[in-house]
């Protein structure tokens, strides 16, 4: 069980540092004529940007087929990245974004750091101007009153 546990954050740790990097490098960087379609108002319920998250659940869904027998450690790496997945679609497309209206805004000091630290985010809608890309580990700044 401890291995399973073990594999889960792993796969959890991998999606927010990956996740910040691609999101620094790449999707602010040569894919930003995808991403792009965040940082700009809405027209529709889905954005270009939503390719991303079908890619990152892609992977998930891959590792868990080919680790199930056995329930080897890509299977539990696939189902950490999952939860990651749907972490983020609570905390980044519900309470931030508010995509879907289920929950009001954050009041919880954790939850309202990342808030605010999406937030200064989108302050811009320009490739190089934007600040934190993580969507756990965010700057103490945003934490403080």
């Amino acid at each position: 069980m401890m291995y399973a546990v073990l594999f889960i954050l792993i796969g959890f740790a991998i999606m927010e540092f990956s996740g910040w990097f691609i999101h620094k490098y790449i999707m602010h960087g040569p894919l930003w004529n995808i991403h792009k379609t965040h940082h700009e108002p809405s027209k529709s319920f889905f954005e270009l940007n939503d390719l991303f998250s079908l890619l990152f659940g892609s992977i998930a869904i891959l590792l868990i087929f080919i680790g199930v027998d056995g329930l080897d450690y890509r299977f539990w790496i696939g189902v950490g990245i999952s939860l990651y997945g749907v972490l983020y679609f609570i905390i980044h497309d519900v309470l931030v974004h508010r995509r879907v209206k289920w929950f009001e805004r954050p009041k919880n000091s954790f939850l309202l750091g990342i808030f605010r630290a999406h937030q200064a985010h989108h302050a811009t809608n320009k490739k190089n101007d934007a600040v934190s890309f993580g969507l756990f580990i965010v700057p103490k700044k945003y934490f403080k009153r």
